[in-house]
Order: structure tokens, then sequence, then C-alpha cells
């Protein structure tokens, strides 16, 4: 990791001053032309600048996630929280939260900027070139992604989200953008930006080892199959794109499973072929999630700050079959050996809200030791424990998912039987051999919750599609140790989280911020709310 310190810092200063040049404007309502966009070199720099949600700030770092420990039941707070937090936990939210407003603001700021690259480069003179119509395809792909990022969170099916495409206008004036009627027309118009992506974007294996991490067709692919499936909630029959879809992101996206689960997260493996999106650490992007040091042990028992936000609960351990060797890469439990830094050691944690767990997907970064091969753990972590990045990709999309998600698709279509094969792959890969025969909804849950736990796929909303209320206002279960020093040390079950109250009616999104909505002046309609 320290070997990019220097390069991130200039590309930050580069880039956002780049990027606050060619995002400002001249006169009210009239873009500043500048020089920009001359030359291929410009179109990158620009959509460059459009890659930093990634990054920027918390939004793939913790916001995001305080959303899904908060409202759904694999996770709780490691550490007291304020009352932002415990509002999103509650169910008690209004829009003011802190994590609300910096994912919301974050998601529009760069939004926007990627509809003003779509803008500039579809109204130069000159006809685009071969870079020119790839950065085309990045920014279409990355309207997309923000825009899908805001659509499930905020929109119903009686009222959409604001989104404008600046390309509709032969000026563009720069306005409240209109809210759309219906989610399903801000679903549509997410969909129409991605296949436009995927006409324009090469495949990953086109790009050079420089530009890994730049928007690729089965990237664009597989947001499309999150998009039909959020959609199905409103409109069946979108399950029936999403095997076709699946199998094209397989076979002409050449991506697939890896076969050893715990592969995926470490790494040297990640651009392996399970790879589909990311948060990514090396290759184009370089500041990278500061999500596994979030997830660490609070002080990472004296050897680095990790911030032991986000813990396990019982219910999530207890979901795993004994034999699953997807648990063991997931959840660490008192007792657990694990290598941290290069010692072989003993789960226990000294956290103030002890679930008796933490999760141990992105804990690879942190089994190295000294130097080996050239690499030793200060080369793949951050020195600064205030942003506790790794080497390791975080992802956003894998090909895992993707199987999960042809197999909802075919059992939401009456084919359990042909799911079964789907969730078989995930089974056999997890050890417990060919499991299913005629796969149900209940199957695909549990399969789903054992394979996705602890990434940044929506738990909560996945609760909230499938309807699963009690589920929702369940209290949250904990393993209470009598001496937490002690990874030996006896414990019993503990309520750390009471039952909830979620009521579908308001909750099933968010409201927006009361502040945007006055400053909207009429053009922003909240959502429903107690």
């Amino acid at each position: 990791m320290k070997r990019y310190i220097f390069i991130l810092t200039a590309i930050i200063a580069v880039t956002f001053t780049a990027c606050d040049d060619f995002l400002d404007v001249k006169r009210e309502k009239e873009p500043n032309e500048g020089a920009f966009f001359a030359t291929e070199k410009d179109a990158t720099a620009a959509i460059d600048a459009c890659y930093w949600i990634l990054n920027r700030e918390e939004t793939f770092g913790r916001d995001l996630f305080w959303e899904q420990a908060g409202g759904g039941d694999d996770f709780i707070f490691g550490r007291s929280r304020g009352a932002d937090q415990n509002d999103l936990a509650d169910f008690t939210f209004t829009g003011r939260e802190s994590p609300l407003r910096s994912g919301w603001n974050m998601l529009n700021q760069y939004m926007a900027r990627a509809n003003w690259v779509i803008y500039k480069l579809l109204k130069k003179s000159d006809a685009l070139t071969s870079v020119e119509k790839n950065r085309l395809g990045e920014a279409y792909f990355m309207r997309a992604f923000c825009h899908y990022y805001i659509a499930y969170r905020y929109g119903r099916a009686d009222q959409g989200v604001p989104f404008d495409k600046y390309e509709d206008y032969d000026l563009y004036e720069y306005d409240i953008p209109v809210q759309r009627a219906s989610v399903m027309e801000n679903y549509q118009l997410i969909i129409d930006d991605l296949e436009k992506a995927a006409e324009l974007l090469p495949l990953f294996e086109e790009y050079s080892e420089a530009d890994y991490g730049r928007a690729h067709r089965a990237a664009a692919w597989a947001y499309m199959v999150k998009v039909y499936a959020y959609w199905a909630q409103h409109d069946q029959s979108k399950w029936a794109l999403i095997p076709a879809l699946v199998d094209k992101i397989e076979q002409e996206g050449h991506r697939g499973l890896l076969d050893n689960f715990a592969d995926v997260f470490a790494i040297a493996n990640n651009w392996s072929k399970e790879y589909i999106w990311s948060v990514n650490s090396s290759g184009y992007n370089y500041a990278g999630s500061e999500f596994p040091g979030v997830v660490l042990e609070n002080k990472a028992w004296g050897r680095y700050n990790g911030w032991g936000y986000f813990k396990p609960t019982l219910g999530l351990f207890n979901e795993y079959a004994e034999k699953d060797k997807r648990r063991g890469v997931t959840i660490l439990a008192y007792n657990d050996e694990f290598v941290f830094y290069g010692e072989t050691r003993r789960y226990y944690s000294t956290a103030d809200l002890e679930a008796g767990f933490q999760l141990a997907k992105y804990m690879e970064p942190f089994t190295y030791g000294s130097v080996v091969d050239g690499i030793g753990v200060s080369d793949v972590i951050s020195p600064n424990g205030d942003r506790p990045t790794t080497d390791l990709n975080l992802p956003l999309a894998r090909f895992g998912e993707m199987v999960l998600f042809k197999a909802e698709a075919l059992i939401m279509q009456g084919n359990g039987a042909a799911a079964a094969t789907e969730l078989n792959k995930l089974t056999r890969r997890a050890g417990l051999g060919d499991v299913y025969s005629n796969a149900t909804l209940a199957d695909l849950k549990h399969e789903r919750r054992c394979e996705l736990a602890g990434e940044f796929t929506d738990r909560f909303m996945d609760l909230k599609r499938w309807q699963e209320w009690d589920v929702l206002n369940a209290p949250k279960i904990g393993r209470h140790y009598e001496n937490r020093d002690d990874p030996e040390s006896t414990w019993t079950p503990v309520e750390i989280w009471p039952a909830r109250t979620f009521n579908p009616a308001t909750d099933i999104v968010f409201p927006y911020n009361p502040d945007e909505v006055v400053k909207a002046n009429g053009k922003l309609k909240q959502n429903p709310m107690d």
C-alpha cells in the first residue's frame, strides 16, 4: 500500500483540481467550455474524476454499510454509536442522519459528473475516437452506477427519484432534476445507460493492467442483473430477463467462480475471473476502501488501528452448517485460530458492544508478516490507521452473486430444478456437495445469506424485498463472554439490540433529507414518513 501513497496524493491534487475547473460554470446555466475535451487526454481526465465515488469520503467505506448493519439482521454496531446510527438501527430515520446525508450527496455529485462527461462527449462536433467512445461508455456506466444506488434506496412504486439526462438539452440548465413518477421509470433509465455502456465498453481482458478497474462490458451486464432483480419487486416479468444475462456474463464476459471460496478474498485474486466490479486498491484506482480496517477488531490487539464498527450476530453464525467452509472464511469466533501480522493467534475481543465474532472476509492483508518474496504486511496495508485501506479489492459485484440472482430468477419462474443446479455450484465450493434437487425460495435465502455476508450486496434490502418483516423486527443476539481477554472463556447468549418496529408503509425506502426537500422548493416530494 505505501508504494501508492505519493501517487495517490498526486492524483487527488491533479484530478480534483481539473475536475473543479471543468465543472465550473462560466455564468449562470452555461457550462465552462474552456479547452476541455479537445483531446483524448481530456476525456480520460474527465472520466477519471467520476471514479472517485468509489474512494471519496466513506460511501463504500462505511456509510452504506451503516444501513445494512443497522437495518439488517447479520450485524450489530461493535462500538457505541451516536443518535444517527441508532436511528438507522431502530427504523426511526429522518433522512438527516450523517451516513444518509453523505451517501446522498456523494452519489448525486458523482452522477452529475458522469452526466456532464456524457453531455460534453455527445456534443463534440468531431467524430469520437475509439478512446473517447470507451470513455463515453465508462461515463454511461458510472452514471447508471450512482443512479442505481440512489434509486433502490429512495425510490418507490408510486414515487421515483430525481434524474435528468444532460444530453437531452441543447444547453443544460443546471436546475433541480426532474423527480420521476415511479422508481420503475428510474430503473428503465438505468438499464438504458447500462445497455449503452455495454455497447461501448471492452471486455475486462481487453484492458491492459494499467487500466484494471475501469468499467467493462460484464460489469454493465451485472448491474443490469441487479436492477432487474430489484425491479421485479414491482414487475415480476423482469425475473425472466436475468438467467440469459448471467449466462452472457459467464460465456461472453468470461466471468466464473473460483474453485476455493477463500481465494475470492485474497489480494492475489483481485482480478480473477470471479471479479466483476469492486472498490479497487490496486490497478487503476489507488485509494481503496477503508472497510477492511473498519471491521477489524478495535485497536487490533495493539498492532493496528482497527475500528471494530460492525460485528456479526449469533444468528448469522448459526446460519452456516458446521462443515460449510464459508463460515470460517466469513466469521472469526472466540478461540478460532487465525494468522495476524505473520503470527498465529486465537481470537478474542474487547469491543464495547461485543457480539462474540468478527467479520473475517477481509483479513488476508493482515496475515502478512515480515517481508517474504518481496511482500510484507507494510506493503499491503495503509500506514495511516485513520484511513485503514488495504491492497485487497472490496467486491461490489462478483460472479457468486450472479449465480444467486440467476437461481432466484429461476425459482420465481417456477423452475426449482434448474435453480438447484445453480445453488449446488456454490454448495460444492463450500464443501457441502450437491445439496439441492428442487430449490425453493427458502433455500435461495439461506444460500444468499451464507455466500454474501459482510459484502456490499445489501442484506437489509434483501429482507425488505422478500417482505421478511418478522426478521426485521426481531432483536439481534450475540455472545457475551465472561472474560473477553480469554479466547476459551465461557459465553451466554445476550440481546445486543432490542426488537424494533419496521413499518413497510414508510420504512421500505429512506426519507429524503428534509433540508434537501426545502431547498428543492417543491421540486422534490418527500417519501411517506411515520
